[in-house]
């Protein structure tokens, strides 16, 4: 067997329409589908809603569970620490990221030069973490694997 892509992530989320209006509002993401129905016709128990790329037919789909469901917990745990979103190819297209996220109030926890990108970290409603990054152009990491594990600097916007 042999792992070809990522093909796609699914998060639950307390409030579906306030996850939506993130991840489509400010993040830019593309929504495939709001709310199926099952296959009686009636809606589902826990709303969902897809986004998409444009790569696959969907890449993120959030589940409601609700405000009662618990908290991811903070500092070390077991589990995802973040997924990373590719937002362009240049520093200027993450400049014009960090000035939309800035505009949206989005809470920025971290912006980190890895050598091969370079990235910015923010927290979506739930408190799941993202990174937003662009690849650095000239990092040959094909030819040169050990860059991936390069020592994590302070990005320089």
């Amino acid at each position: 067997m042999a792992i070809k892509e990522l093909g796609h992530l699914v998060l639950y989320v307390r409030d579906l329409e306030r996850s939506v209006t993130f991840y489509r509002d400010v993040l830019g993401w593309r929504q495939v589908f709001p709310y199926p129905a099952d296959d009686t016709g009636g809606p589902l128990r826990a709303p969902v809603a897809a986004f998409s790329s444009g790569r696959t037919h969907h890449e993120l789909l959030l589940i409601e569970v609700g405000e009662d469901a618990a908290a991811v917990p903070a500092g070390r745990r077991l589990g995802m620490y973040h997924f990373g979103l590719k937002v362009g190819d240049s520093d200027d297209e993450l400049r014009e990221v960090l000035a939309t996220i800035q505009r949206a109030g989005v809470q920025i926890v971290g912006a980190s030069d890895h050598t091969v990108t370079h990235s910015l970290y923010i927290l979506d409603p739930d408190g799941n973490e993202i990174e937003l990054y662009i690849d650095v152009a000239d990092a040959d990491w094909r030819s040169d694997p050990a860059l991936v594990a390069a020592p994590i600097r302070p990005l320089r916007l």
